[in-house]
């Protein structure tokens, strides 16, 4: 049985809830399903009561979203320990988002575009607040004919609006999924096309690269294949599922074996043990 490794919910960008993602999961029989929510966690407590005992497998997971010289790299993590290492440094991130926002907003206000704070809290629920959530802002006040218009005029890099993410670099992403006990993985690497930059993540702690994705060219896909026969890697992969009115595949339609969750849930039991035996350094791939 196939396993989608990368969906997001309502807890950030997606339309759905988690409750939903694991109905959907069930109707398309899959064995496991990783919730990969931008810098948050939020939703995976709800997708695990979901799931409950008769699954899917519920995997904890993130998408670390990280900036390196002007280059926007996304680590995924899996298999996390939910605990306050990392409970902190997402606090530290939902903060900055959310100042960003409020200097988006007053960049559109200079445009004499106002969209009320309050308003995009109600629009972003509980979501760790983005420029998507701005995006339907504007959409829904008339200001662009679609999300997709409000990033091109306002919202995208070199637009009037656009103000700068405050991030992590890649090297403190994986750290920062290693700390809670989890399997940093390089997302879509074929769309940030820093593939020089992959040794060097390795030797820092990576353990994968998701290879099968929506978005990766056949080239892509057999580059990173051989990437990680050659690195010893783990080979994810999802559909990067947001829900109804992004232009994403729907949940499913990009998978992976469910051995390479077991795979995962491996390397993630081995280091948790070596944590608690006191033993540092690297976690070998197998």
């Amino acid at each position: 049985m196939p396993a989608d490794l990368h969906i997001h919910s309502i807890a950030s960008d997606g339309r759905l809830t988690p409750e939903e993602i694991v109905k959907q999961a069930r109707n398309v029989s899959l064995s496991a399903i990783a919730l990969t929510d931008h810098d948050t966690v939020d939703g995976i407590q709800a997708a695990l009561e979901a799931a409950g005992s008769s699954g899917p497998e519920i995997i904890p997971g993130i998408e670390l979203n990280t900036d390196l010289d002007g280059a926007e790299i996304h680590i995924l993590g899996y298999y996390l320990n939910l605990g306050d290492d990392l409970t902190g440094t997402l606090a530290i991130l939902r903060t900055a988002r959310e100042n960003r926002a409020k200097m988006i907003i007053a960049k559109l206000e200079q445009l004499r575009i106002r969209i009320d704070y309050e308003h995009l809290k109600r629009v972003a629920g509980r979501a760790t607040m983005g420029r998507p959530h701005i995006a339907r802002a504007l959409y829904e006040a008339g200001y662009a004919s679609s999300t997709e218009e409000a990033f091109e005029r306002y919202l995208a890099k070199g637009k009037p609006a656009y103000v700068a993410h405050h991030r992590l670099d890649p090297f403190m992403a994986i750290e920062t999924v290693l700390k809670a006990g989890g399997i940093p993985v390089l997302a879509h690497p074929g769309l940030a096309k820093k593939d020089e930059l992959i040794p060097e993540f390795v030797a820092r702690g990576l353990q994968g690269i998701e290879v099968f994705y929506p978005f990766h060219t056949p080239g892509d896909v057999a580059r990173y294949e051989k990437i990680c026969l050659e690195q010893g890697l783990v080979m994810t992969g999802g559909t990067d599922c947001h829900g109804p009115g992004f232009n994403y595949p729907p949940l499913g339609t990009v998978t992976v074996p469910d051995e390479t969750a077991r795979r995962l849930k491996y390397l993630h039991n081995r280091r948790s043990i070596e944590q608690q035996a006191g033993i540092s350094g690297r976690t070998e791939n197998i």
